[in-house]
């Protein structure tokens, strides 16, 4: 029996280009046993197992094609902007490592979360973008690598790629996890531009959260 998995793509640019791919199945429709098989099967950097909102809060379940992950940043924002499109916009998301909450503005959909729930990424600033594009995803075999340099740094302005082989991602478009991270170690607010040229907006605040805000726009539907 075919599961439908909607696609969405989250933190592209101001035109709808760009952005990473996001899986969204109902939970109901999958057996927990059988999320991670499914999640390897689609293939994107994260599927999310959604359950039905109660009291303007939902359930979510986020899985990369290796692993299950307590917080995702581009899952959240996606799951979110979804459920405003079927008309019940939520307050807030559940996921295992606890409660994000949802925020409308504009065209930008924002989720809040701490810096901690992120998974362990190693952060390596280089000098430029010219060293950030040189790199090359089959030279990590293991970790979780997090590469940023600054583009304007009196501007918050940050250029960044990811490359996840723990996770079994080669590369992330757009890693809004590593965004939320990255934004509490620096202490201040980001405008990132990760992979061909996703956009991704963070706020700090100094109680330990961090807003994390992007573009929306839908994909395709798939059965799996």
């Amino acid at each position: 029996m075919s599961v439908r998995v909607e696609v969405v793509r989250v933190f592209t640019d101001s035109t709808g280009r760009f952005g990473n791919e996001l899986g969204l199945a109902q939970a109901t429709e999958v057996a927990e046993a059988d999320r991670q098989g499914l999640a390897a099967k689609a293939g994107y950097s994260e599927t999310v197992f959604l359950g039905a909102p109660h009291d303007g809060v939902a359930p979510v379940r986020v899985f990369t094609p290796a692993v299950e992950l307590p917080f995702a940043g581009h899952p959240t924002v996606g799951t979110a902007w979804w459920f405003a499109q079927q008309g019940t916009p939520v307050q807030a998301l559940d996921v295992p490592a606890g409660r994000v909450a949802v925020a409308y503005a504009d065209a930008l959909t924002w989720v809040t979360a701490r810096a901690a729930w992120a998974p362990d990424f190693t952060f390596h600033q280089v000098a430029d973008v010219a060293e950030l594009a040189a790199l090359r995803p089959e030279k990590f075999a293991a970790g979780q690598h997090y590469f940023w340099t600054w583009v304007e740094e009196h501007r918050g302005s940050v250029r960044s790629r990811m490359f996840a082989p723990a996770m079994g991602i080669a590369e992330d478009e757009a890693t809004g996890a590593a965004a939320v991270a990255l934004t509490a170690r620096l202490g201040c607010g980001l405008t990132i531009t990760q992979g061909a040229g996703s956009q991704i907006f963070t706020e700090w605040d100094s109680d330990g959260w961090v807003r994390l805000g992007g573009r929306v726009v839908p994909e395709t539907v798939v059965e799996l």
